[in-house]
C-alpha cells in the first residue's frame, strides 16, 4: 500500500473533475437536502428518478431468491450474465436508510460482465424502521447462506464481497462477524468503496464544511441518527464501527476513495489497519473525487470502476 501526498493536493485535481464537481454542486444546492426530508420521502423520489441519479434501470438478467432471514424472508437479487467463475456478494449503500438491491442493477450487471462473476445483492432491512443491528444481521445471514450454498447454486465456492458507503461498512462488518461466528476466512477479496468505518464520525467528517457535494455534515448526522436506534450501540462495537475490530485473517482488499469525500479519513485509517494486520491491501485514491464519484461518467469514475472489476476478476482466478 502506497500513499502519495501529491494526490491530496489541489494541483492533482483535473479540470474535468473540477468542472463536474461545480456542476454537481449547483444541481444539488438547488434541491432539498436529504436531512430536511423524511426517509420514505427520499426513497420515493429515488424510485421516481430525476437528478442527480436519473431513472431507475433494471437488469434483464436479474432474478430474486428469498431465503430465511432473522426478520422474515430476506431477498437476494442475483445477476448472472453467464461465463461466471466466482460470486460477488454486494451490499448496497444509502446510509443504512436509503437504497435497495434493484437500484444497483446497472453497476452490478457491469460487475458481473467485466469481472466474470455472479452478483448476489442483499435487500437488507433499512433504518429507522429497523435500526442497528438489523442490517448487519441480514448481511451476515446472506453471507452464511452463500458460504453453505454457492457451490450448489452457482457452481463455484470462490466468494468475494463488497459495497459502497454504508455497504462497505456492512461488508467489513460482515467479514468480521462471519469469521467470529463460523471461523470462515476463505473470502477471495473485499471491494470496499468509500466506507464508514468509525462511528459516529472520523476527523474528516467532523471537519467537513462543504455543502452540495452529495454528503454534508447534517446529512451524515441524519443517517447516523436513524441508524443507531435505542439502546445506542457501543462506538467500539466492531460490527458497528469495523475500524475497532480484530482485522486478522481478512481477505485481500481494494479500498477506493476520492479526496473530496468527507469519509476520506475512514478509508485511510481502515486501509492502514488492514495492512498492519498482515492483509493484502490496495489503496486507490482519486483526486477531487466526491462521495459516490464512481457512479458518474467521468474519467476518474470510469477508472475506479475498471479497477474494481479487475480486482474482483483477479480475486476469482
Amino acid at each position: 500500500m502506497e500513499l502519495d501526498p501529491f494526490l491530496f493536493s489541489d494541483e492533482a485535481v483535473s479540470e474535468e473533475t473540477r468542472e463536474f464537481n461545480r456542476e454537481l454542486q449547483e444541481i444539488l444546492r438547488s434541491m432539498p437536502t436529504t436531512h430536511t426530508q423524511t426517509p420514505q420521502g427520499v426513497r420515493d423520489k429515488r424510485r421516481r428518478g430525476g437528478p442527480p441519479w436519473g431513472p431507475v434501470v433494471h437488469s434483464d438478467h436479474a432474478r430474486e431468491v428469498p431465503i430465511k432471514g432473522p426478520g422474515g424472508d430476506l431477498v437476494l437479487r442475483i445477476i448472472d450474465v453467464g461465463d461466471s467463475d466466482g460470486v460477488y456478494l454486494h451490499l448496497h449503500g444509502g446510509g443504512w436508510v436509503l437504497g435497495a438491491a434493484d437500484l444497483s442493477d446497472v453497476g452490478n450487471e457491469a460487475m458481473a460482465r467485466e469481472a466474470g462473476v455472479t452478483v448476489v445483492s442483499v435487500d437488507y432491512r433499512l433504518a429507522p424502521e429497523h435500526p442497528y443491528p438489523a442490517a448487519i444481521d441480514d448481511c451476515s445471514t446472506a453471507a452464511r447462506w452463500l458460504i453453505e450454498n454457492a457451490a450448489n447454486e452457482f457452481g463455484t465456492d470462490k466468494l468475494t464481497i463488497g459495497g459502497e458507503s454504508a455497504g462497505a461498512t456492512l461488508a467489513a462488518a460482515t467479514l468480521l462477524r462471519v469469521r467470529d461466528e463460523t471461523g470462515y476466512t476463505a473470502w477471495r477479496g473485499a471491494n470496499l468503496v468509500y466506507g464508514v468505518y468509525m462511528l459516529p464520525a472520523s476527523p474528516s467528517v467532523r471537519a467537513w464544511e462543504t455543502d452540495g457535494l452529495v454528503l454534508d455534515r447534517e446529512t451524515m448526522e441524519w443517517f447516523g441518527h436513524h441508524y443507531v436506534g435505542e439502546p445506542r450501540p457501543d462506538p467500539s462495537d466492531p460490527y458497528f464501527s469495523p475500524l475497532f475490530g480484530d482485522l486478522s485473517n481478512m481477505p485481500p482488499a481494494l479500498f477506493t476513495i476520492g479526496t473530496w469525500d468527507p469519509l476520506v479519513d475512514d478509508t485511510l485509517f481502515m486501509a492502514t489497519r488492514w495492512a498492519v494486520s498482515a492483509n493484502e491491501t490496495d489503496l486507490a485514491i482519486y483526486p477531487g473525487g466526491v462521495h459516490a464519484f464512481d457512479g458518474f461518467p467521468t474519467t476518474i469514475g470510469l477508472e475506479a470502476r475498471r479497477r474494481m472489476h479487475e480486482f474482483i476478476r483477479r480475486a476469482c482466478e
